[in-house]
């Protein structure tokens, strides 16, 4: 993968998972959910390319979470977009109600 600095890592399956551990905390959603997540984004990413972007993934996740919870979908979009205001917050809560995908940062 691709990092927002340039630098190229392995894809690491455990990030995702404690991205979204993070942002699911105190949340419904179960262990099995969370790697169920992760899986299903590291094969997206997977047929996408042999080089995927840390945008790429961090969208994946976010639309997998809008399907799976809308808190931590909140919570996990918070971080990834740096919201700095409440009304970042409001209009990410506007994006959930919406069919189309979240927008890129």
């Amino acid at each position: 993968m691709v990092k927002r600095s340039g630098e190229r890592q392995p894809f690491d399956l455990e990030n995702v998972v404690s991205g979204v551990r993070a942002a699911a905390k105190y949340r419904p959603i179960t262990d099995e959910q969370m790697a169920q997540l992760a899986c299903e984004v590291e094969d997206a990413m997977r047929l996408s390319g042999p080089e995927v972007s840390t945008e790429a993934i961090g969208l994946a996740v976010l639309e997998s979470l809008r399907e799976l919870d809308s808190v931590a979908y909140l919570r996990f979009a918070s971080v990834y977009k740096g919201f700095d205001d409440p009304a970042d917050f409001e209009r990410e809560a506007a994006v959930l109600t919406k069919e189309s995908a979240p927008k890129r940062r």
